[in-house]
């Protein structure tokens, strides 16, 4: 049975970009990112780094995307059982630096 990914929420990555106009070429990575991860599949970590690689994985459920070739940060919490994914924080490799992304 195939099973599909719910994200919560679009509107944040659409905040993102939204409220830091120098930062429109996150748009398209994060958008595809967005789509990719509505048709995963992805119950455990596990399946995120055999479909991801980059993904780096955190205690309690967090993940950490790469984004535009890394140069943005995108931090989840994800519940594998119910397949949703909440997204946590979005910014600048330098600003994931100064969080921290296990209790963002």
């Amino acid at each position: 049975m195939l099973c599909f990914v719910r994200v919560i929420a679009l509107s944040t990555l659409k905040k993102f970009w939204e409220n830091n106009p120098d930062k429109a070429d996150a748009i398209e990575p994060l958008l595809a990112w967005y789509r990719h991860a509505l048709r995963a599949d992805w119950s455990s970590p596990t399946e995120i780094k055999r479909d991801l690689g980059t993904a780096s994985i955190l205690k309690d459920g967090r993940a950490v995307f790469n984004i535009a070739g890394n140069k943005y940060r995108l931090v989840v919490w994800i519940n594998y059982d119910y397949r949703v994914i909440y997204i946590r924080h979005i910014g600048t490799h330098a600003q994931y630096d100064r969080i921290d992304a296990q209790f963002f």
